[in-house]
């Protein structure tokens, strides 16, 4: 699988300890910056990692900011983008298997450092259920497509 990643200036040094983990998961990564830690315009990234996830150049897409809700809004403003922020290994999940989300917002400053490797490891291990929750997905299609 192909991602695109990028941070903030708040998320950069995770973002770059991530590298080895998506590296070890057998992911591909297409690191979308930024290159330091000098202050950056999030939503700048964020929209960036987003059109990569709606036009198809990747799968799926892994963000880093301080909260990681920032970064989730601008993401979730592209069409075709579903991002979530998660803060534990349930939240991955959960938005995986019952959202189909295909955009990860994780918050450098909220959430803890050792937790999230392995929210990381349940977002890209879980896959999206279907059933009763494709018609859900589908209404959050379609409000989508009415605000265009």
């Amino acid at each position: 699988m192909r991602i695109a990643l990028a941070s903030d200036h708040a998320g950069y040094a995770e973002k770059e300890r991530l590298k080895a983990l998506l590296s070890d998961l057998g992911l591909e990564f297409d690191d979308l910056g930024p290159s330091s830690e000098a202050s950056v315009d999030y939503p700048d990234y964020a929209r960036a990692v987003a059109e990569q996830v709606a036009a198809g150049r990747v799968e799926q897409g892994l963000l880093v900011c301080g909260s990681g809700t920032g970064m989730a809004i601008t993401a979730n403003k592209v069409p075709g983008v579903r991002a979530a922020v998660a803060w534990s290994e349930e939240t991955a999940r959960l938005a995986r298997q019952h959202n189909d989300a295909n955009v990860l917002a994780i918050g450098a400053r909220t959430t803890p450092p050792a937790d999230i490797p392995d929210i990381v490891r349940a977002w890209f291990s879980t896959d999206f259920e279907g059933g009763r929750h494709a018609a859900r997905v589908q209404k959050i299609c379609e409000v989508e497509r009415s605000r265009s």
